[in-house]
C-alpha cells in the first residue's frame, strides 16, 4: 500500500507492506488525517524527542532511524475486523485515540516502527478503542477529535474559577483547541494572543473575546482592564478591599526558548501557567521570579479517554467549532509540501491529508 515514510530525516511517499489485524484488532481505511505540529518537530527533532522520553521515564521501543508514517489525527473506515474484534461492520466510520496495545507490546500510533499512522492508505488499529463516528458529522471534522482534545485536556488541568480571566498565548491547532475548550466550559473572558493576522483571525471565529497582536501590544497589559491585580501591592489591595476576581490562568501554546519565562515576567502574581507548548531546546527560566509571585506551573500531555471522547460528541453536537482550524487538504504525494507550507502560519492553519486524492 501507498504511505508516506520518515527515512532518513526526509518524508518520501512509497509502497510499503501492508499488516493483517491480529486478535483484537481491525484493518481499517485512512479517510482523512492531520498534520500535527508534533509531526513537524519529530521530522527534524524525533531523535532528541525519544531521548527526551526515555529520560523522563517512557518505555517504547521507537528507533529513530527506521522507517516510521506518522499521522495520529485520524478519521477513518473499518474495513477488516481480525479474531475476537466485532463491535464494528466493516464500512462503519471511526476514530480512536492513537494507541496500539497487545499482550506483547504498547505502540503510539504515528510513531511507531511497527504500525503504521494516518499517512498511509491503511492501518491497524486497536478495536477496543475505537469510537463510531455520529450520524451526520463530516470525516474531516472528526479527524479534528484528537487536536480538539488536548485544549480538552489542557483545561480540565488548569485551576480556573468561574470568574477567572485566561489568556492563551499562541493561536495555532494547540491554542485553538484550548480556546474552544475555554469557551464550550462557559469560561471568559478569554485573551488570545498571535502575532500572525491569520492565527488571530482563527483565535476570534473560535470564541476569543479580546484578541492581541504582540507586535503592537503586550498582551499582560489586558489583565488590569479585566480587573485582574498585576502587582502584590494591588493584589493586597483587593484582598483588603474585599474585591473578588477569578484567578488568572496563562496557556502558553508557542513552545519556544524564552516564552516561558517571558510569561513568568509579564503575568500577575498567584498566576497559574499551563504550558501546553512543546519546546524542543533546552530554556532557562528564573525561579526566583515564580517564588516571588507565587506562580504555579503545570505542564500538560494528550488526554483521558473521557476527554477524547467527550470532545467527539462535543464536535458532532456543533459546540466545539472545528471549520476554522481547516485550511487546505492534500494527497500522500502532497504532505512533505505541506510540511513546508505548515512552517509559514500566514499560510495554513491545519492541513488535512486524504489518501484518496
Amino acid at each position: 500500500m501507498r504511505a508516506v515514510v520518515r527515512r532518513a530525516g526526509k518524508l518520501i511517499c512509497d509502497t510499503i507492506d501492508e499488516l493483517d489485524p491480529g486478535p483484537g484488532q481491525v484493518r481499517v481505511k485512512t479517510l482523512s488525517c492531520g498534520i500535527c505540529g508534533s509531526d513537524l518537530h519529530a521530522l527534524h527533532f524525533l531523535e532528541n524527542m525519544v531521548e527526551a522520553g526515555r529520560r523522563s521515564g517512557g518505555g517504547g521501543d521507537l528507533n529513530p532511524a527506521a522507517d516510521i508514517v506518522f499521522g495520529h489525527e485520524f478519521c477513518a473506515e473499518v474495513l477488516e475486523n481480525g479474531p475476537g474484534a466485532s463491535r464494528f461492520k466493516p464500512g462503519t466510520r471511526v476514530v480512536s485515540m492513537p494507541v496500539n496495545m497487545s499482550p506483547t507490546s504498547f505502540d503510539a500510533v504515528g510513531y511507531s516502527n511497527r504500525y503504521p499512522g494516518g499517512f498511509a492508505e491503511r492501518m491497524i488499529l486497536t478495536d477496543a478503542l475505537l469510537l463510531e463516528v455520529p450520524n451526520g458529522l463530516s470525516t474531516d471534522h472528526a479527524a479534528l477529535t484528537e487536536p480538539m482534545a488536548v485544549g480538552a485536556h489542557a483545561v480540565a488541568s488548569a485551576a480556573l474559577d468561574k470568574n477567572s480571566v485566561s489568556l492563551v498565548l499562541g493561536c495555532g491547532p494547540v491554542g485553538l483547541a484550548v480556546i474552544a475548550a475555554l469557551k464550550v466550559r462557559g469560561h471568559g473572558p478569554i485573551i488570545a494572543a498571535d502575532f500572525s493576522p491569520r492565527r488571530r483571525a482563527a483565535a476570534e471565529a473560535m470564541g476569543a473575546d479580546i484578541i492581541v497582536d504582540p507586535a503592537e501590544t503586550g498582551p499582560h497589559t489586558k489583565w488590569s482592564e479585566l480587573g485582574v491585580p498585576t502587582t502584590a501591592e494591588g493584589m493586597r489591595a483587593a484582598l483588603f478591599g474585599g474585591i473578588q476576581y477569578g484567578r488568572p490562568v496563562v496557556f502558553e501554546c508557542v513552545g519556544a526558548p524564552g516564552v516561558l519565562q517571558s510569561v513568568m515576567e509579564g503575568c500577575p502574581p498567584k498566576a497559574q501557567i499551563i504550558v501546553a507548548g512543546v519546546c524542543m531546546e533546552a530554556d532557562r527560566i528564573e525561579p526566583s521570579l515564580a517564588i516571588n509571585k507565587q506562580l504555579d506551573l503545570r505542564f500538560v500531555l494528550g488526554y483521558t479517554p473521557e476527554e477524547f471522547g467527550q470532545t467527539l460528541f462535543q464536535i458532532a453536537e456543533g459546540k466545539i467549532p472545528v471549520e476554522p482550524l481547516i485550511t487546505s487538504k492534500v494527497g500522500l504525494d502532497g504532505v512533505a509540501q505541506a510540511f513546508v507550507d505548515l512552517g509559514n502560519p500566514e499560510s495554513n492553519v491545519k492541513i488535512l491529508v486524504d489518501p484518496s486524492l
